[in-house]
């Protein structure tokens, strides 16, 4: 059985920008892996083009079939986590074993007050004007 898996410290998964985010990665695999990567990267969901930014990318030397290793990011003071009508933001972490491609991910979170900025509940004056480098425009 193949297992990977991803620990917080901080199990609810919700960060400040620009706080320490650390954890456990474990896995148990039924072949030693090339290689083992951790990435900390944010993705767009919804209507249109999707994107992804990697942030930060942690390669584990030599792994074996089982292991277990602590983690250390700290987190950019931007893009924050929102969820709007049209499209989200979301922060994740991935554990990735190669070359059998297995994947672990933990989504969480990465906005002022550790909670995700919900667009549609924003009264207008407060909602941002642009978003990591991207003009909000309003019709």
């Amino acid at each position: 059985m193949n297992e990977l898996r991803i620990e917080l410290a901080d199990e609810l998964a919700s960060f400040k920008p620009t706080d320490e985010l650390n954890g456990t990665v474990t896995w148990d695999l039924e072949q030693i892996p090339s290689s083992m990567e951790l990435r900390l990267f944010w993705f767009t969901r919804g209507k249109g083009t999707e994107d992804v930014g990697v942030i930060k990318t942690i390669r584990f030397e030599t792994p074996g079939f089982r292991d277990k290793k602590t983690f250390n990011f700290s987190l950019p003071d931007s893009p924050y986590s929102f969820s709007g009508k049209l499209i989200s933001l979301i922060w994740a972490l991935e554990l990735i074993a190669e070359p059998s491609s297995q994947v672990a991910r933990r989504e969480i979170v990465v906005a002022p007050g550790g909670r995700e900025i919900r667009l549609d509940s924003l009264p207008e004056h407060e909602k941002p004007k642009s978003f990591f480098g991207w003009k909000a425009t309003r019709t």
